[in-house]
């Protein structure tokens, strides 16, 4: 018996061993491998360039509102729908019906400017995608501003008219209004006004009162802006730190807590795979929306509403625009060409004086 079980020890051990592999084996297959921490998608020179390419020759304090607003696009939708059912407030009435809104100060800043809202809204790819270049990569954006208008400048379309000031100081070219009471918004061909053409934007429309075509820029009416301005939205509040890379308001750099746009360069693995899971299930969802303000909507979005926002989320693998919705309706999307329907009070007319040729 002795002689037996001295025997079966070595073969008893051996089973002990053997069944102690498969759960070492499970275990080293089961533990998830390190994943890497996805980096920003970053805008090349090129979309850059498309994305600045309708605004750059615009007056310092309107690019700042309008890179501010651009983070927010389902608010500058929900306004610019708002805009259109009360037409008929004007003046200080419209004023204060603006400031009641829950909108962020720079989306209340361009009911100043309808026809800038409403092209904001009418182009909402763009939009989102400037908004999303300017929370993560403004210095880019600043600087690809002045390059444009430099190349504007060289090509003879930009300088000084009597509805702007274009001054340069060093490097810097600054474009202010002429008037302390008035703005004008240049109207002007972005695929062609620099010189060289450039790609247009895929699906960008152009907005009437803002594009003209042919070379060199034209003035349409002036827009008011005495009456906001005892608001803390209005026109004096904003600016261009063009040096630091900023949207100056209240004297301060602009920071966006727009819960649309993701700032990819801050927010960790966790919660971009988590924003990007509420992107996918708005896509699913695509015919109803909610705004980022818990506030709801009802009606159904449109197929050219549908496909502007997969557009504008689809444009890059990063997928970095999502909507809790906003009540985005088909009045101001268009499928291309362009459209001269729909107007605001006080908007802009066609034609105006030139202010350069090539």
């Amino acid at each position: 018996m002795k002689l037996l079980l001295h025997g079966m020890a070595p073969i008893l051990g051996g089973c002990l061993l053997l069944s102690s592999i498969p759960s070492g084996f499970a275990y080293q297959v089961t533990t998830p491998a390190a994943q890497p921490t996805p980096q920003a998608v970053q805008q090349s020179p090129e979309q850059l360039r498309q994305l600045v390419a309708p605004i750059a020759l615009y007056p310092d304090p309107l690019i700042g509102q309008i890179l501010a607003a651009a983070t927010y696009p389902a608010e500058v939708v929900e306004a610019d729908k708002w805009m259109q059912q009360h037409q008929g407030l004007t003046g200080d009435a419209l004023a204060k019906a603006v400031d009641k809104q829950s909108w962020d100060p720079s989306v209340k800043a361009l009911t100043q400017f309808p026809a800038v809202l409403g092209n904001l809204s009418q182009n909402l790819a763009w939009t989102s995608e400037l908004g999303d270049a300017y929370v993560n990569q403004p210095q880019d954006v600043t600087q690809t501003i002045q390059a444009m208008r430099h190349l504007a400048k060289n090509a003879g379309n930009l300088q000084p008219t009597a509805q702007e000031n274009v001054t340069t100081d060093g490097d810097t070219i600054d474009i202010e209004p002429a008037s302390t009471d008035e703005v004008y918004v240049p109207q002007y061909d972005p695929w062609d006004v620099y010189g060289d053409a450039l790609p247009i934007f895929s699906g960008w429309d152009p907005y009437p009162g803002l594009y003209l075509y042919g070379p060199g820029i034209g003035f349409g009416l002036g827009f008011g802006i005495g009456l906001f301005a005892g608001y803390d939205w209005g026109w004096n509040h904003w600016g261009c730190d063009w040096h630091h890379g900023a949207v100056v308001y209240n004297h301060q750099r602009f920071v966006s807590h727009s819960r649309t746009i993701v700032n990819r360069n801050t927010v960790d693995r966790n919660s971009r795979h988590s924003t990007l899971n509420s992107f996918h299930a708005t896509r699913m969802n695509s015919n109803h929306f909610s705004h980022p303000s818990g506030r709801s909507f009802a009606g159904q979005a449109t197929s050219h509403t549908t496909h502007t926002l997969h557009a504008a989320a689809t444009r890059h693998s990063s997928a970095h625009v999502f909507f809790h919705g906003g009540g985005f309706h088909s009045g101001g999307f268009h499928g291309g060409g362009f459209h001269g329907g729909r107007g605001h009070g006080g908007g802009f007319h066609g034609g105006g004086g030139h202010g350069g040729h090539r």
